[in-house]
């Protein structure tokens, strides 16, 4: 772990890992809104069948004069389940006979009726277009549109399956900055999609691209970062991601036209794909990849950008050798999925950091569905999400430096999952009291979030990190993806969804109880790192000969 003193050397906390941050984080809040766009790009807006006498200019000359819109509708549409005109059926022939006041539900309900085999009229007074409208992605289509989220989840899944794999072996830079021009252009371009088919597969695109900007983009942040300010400058990530739930509240209030607003949450990709050239390698993943030439420059390059110019002079090649001797010599062979779960220093962290990601994922997505009980207005809903997550997560950083990681990691998810399962208990009149325990379960799982983005990179040596905060992230979308599915169970009981969306967290709580402690421990660079962080812990607490057997914890 002599990396931590080069990095102290060259500044582990000064004007470049400022300009850092905010090169980096700033992509994070644009990144939000391509995750949450299809809360309004695929807005549903009502709709009704298009019918001759309302929307053909011909048929409407042939109508008499004293009926309105209205009366219209009533001969040309039955109604709906909800006594609204019904958005999947029309009469087969206009029933003038309902225009008397007399007319009772028997004249019209066995009248005939068809599909909407002409199309569909849609209200454009919120959107002025939607996907949903576009492609009519309702009635006997409407499956389509989970379909389409389902497969935006399952591009981050891949994405951190692969991103996380490939960052270990080819860098963590050249894989961000392919990321921000795979999502710029397949975000783009699906504002042109002349199919919904094509427009499914560039989401998947992008999506692919937003699994590997925030695994690199939260590694390089870490990996640049003395172990002092490490809680700080992730905590500061994580609320890129509340601050993009404002952001995309915003933006889809102005822009109502999903493609002008697919634009926009694209575009910006293309300037963070022209400075992120600038971006520095990690030079400590560079040194433990054997790359000595240009850790030595990224390294040097730093410590001109922090103003230490002695140290700038004073780094050469011999000093990295002599220094990095041992991390240099043991990361010869480099390591694969496999190693996380066949070697036995790893095997539990593996098992039990990725049981915290899945919980996160699971019940962030599965309490999301409650939030529509929150109001209609799905802007001011969006911008609510963002402002509830922004004190929970500076709330979590204070607790990252007082109590620690693993407490702290323990504790939000437990109690997330206490708050779901009290809700089990409170009756449903009782509305304030759910919100309160809903509102501080959503706060919660959110501080795990941020915990979890932390200490997973602290747990693992740096020829493993992305692997392993890429097995995180596929574990978070696998329980994205199986989140919301656990609604139908309630056909079997109210209470089993909460159950399950309780019960999930609180175990993978006491899961993280088994973790070792990381803070203010400097980040682990190879499997030997992890294994004497391991036997120190256990010399402290227990000194003798039998200390070695601590190896396997």
């Amino acid at each position: 772990m002599a990396f931590s003193e080069l990095l102290d050397q060259v500044g582990g906390l000064g004007r470049f890992q400022v300009l850092q941050m905010v090169a980096l984080v700033v992509p994070i809040v644009w990144l939000t809104t391509q995750s949450m766009l299809e809360n309004f790009s695929a807005a549903v807006p009502n709709h009704r069948c298009w019918v001759p006498l309302l929307d053909n200019s011909t048929a409407q000359a042939s109508v008499p004069g004293a009926l309105g819109p209205k009366d219209l509708l009533t001969i040309s549409i039955p109604p709906g389940p909800n006594h609204e005109p019904h958005q999947c059926r029309r009469f087969r022939q206009p029933q003038w006979q309902l225009l008397d006041p007399n007319a009772t539900a028997t004249n019209w309900s066995q009248v005939a009726t068809e599909p909407c085999v002409d199309g569909w009229v849609y209200d454009r007074s919120t959107f002025t277009s939607t996907i949903v409208a576009k492609w009519d992605l309702v009635c006997d289509s409407h499956a389509l549109k989970p379909m389409a989220q389902s497969l935006y989840l399952s591009g981050i899944l891949v994405g951190a399956a692969v991103c996380g794999h490939i960052s270990d072996r080819f860098g963590r830079r050249l894989v961000l900055t392919w990321n921000y021009l795979q999502m710029a252009v397949s975000g783009t371009a699906a504002a042109f999609a002349p199919t919904f088919p094509v427009y499914c597969l560039l989401r998947f695109l992008a999506a692919f691209g937003v699994a590997g900007v925030m695994m690199n983009t939260s590694t390089l942040l870490m990996e640049w970062t003395s172990a002092r300010a490490r809680a700080l400058m992730m905590t500061l990530n994580t609320l890129g991601f509340s601050f993009g739930h404002v952001l995309m509240g915003g933006v889809a209030y102005g822009v109502r036209d999903w493609a002008l607003l697919q634009l926009a949450v694209s575009a910006p990709f293309f300037l963070c794909f022209l400075y992120s050239w600038w971006l520095a390698e990690s030079a400590r993943w560079l040194l433990i990849t054997g790359r000595l030439e240009p850790g030595l420059r990224e390294l040097r390059r730093v410590a001109a950008i922090n103003g230490k110019r002695e140290v700038e002079d004073a780094l050469t090649t011999e000093v990295l050798l002599s220094t990095m001797q041992e991390e240099l010599s043991a990361s010869q062979a480099p390591p694969s999925l496999g190693t996380l779960i066949c070697t036995p220093g790893l095997r539990l962290r593996t098992c039990a950091s990725t049981l915290c990601w899945f919980a996160f994922g699971f019940t962030f997505y599965g309490l999301a569905l409650d939030l529509q009980a929150l109001g209609s207005n799905i802007f001011l809903l969006q911008v609510l999400i963002g402002v509830v997550d922004i004190p929970a997560k500076i709330v979590t950083l204070l607790l990252l430096n007082r109590l620690g990681r693993r407490p702290t990691q323990a504790g939000s998810l437990v109690l997330s999952g206490l708050c779901v399962l009290a809700n089990t208990l409170v009756p449903l009149k009782m509305r304030a009291l759910r919100s309160a325990l809903a509102v501080l379960g959503l706060g919660s799982v959110g501080a795990a979030f941020t915990c979890a983005s932390i200490y997973t990179g602290e747990l693992f040596p740096t020829v493993l990190r992305m692997t392993a905060v890429g097995l995180g992230q596929m574990a978070a979308r696998g329980g994205a993806i199986l989140g919301p599915l656990v609604r139908l169970l309630a056909i079997h009981g109210r209470a089993l969804p909460l159950l399950l969306y309780g019960g999930v967290p609180v175990l993978s709580g006491l899961a993280a109880l088994l973790l070792p402690e990381t803070q203010s421990l400097p980040l682990p660079d190879t499997i030997q790192d992890v294994q004497n962080q391991a036997v120190k812990k256990t010399s402290h607490s227990a000194p003798g000969p039998t200390v070695l057997k601590s190896t396997h914890f």
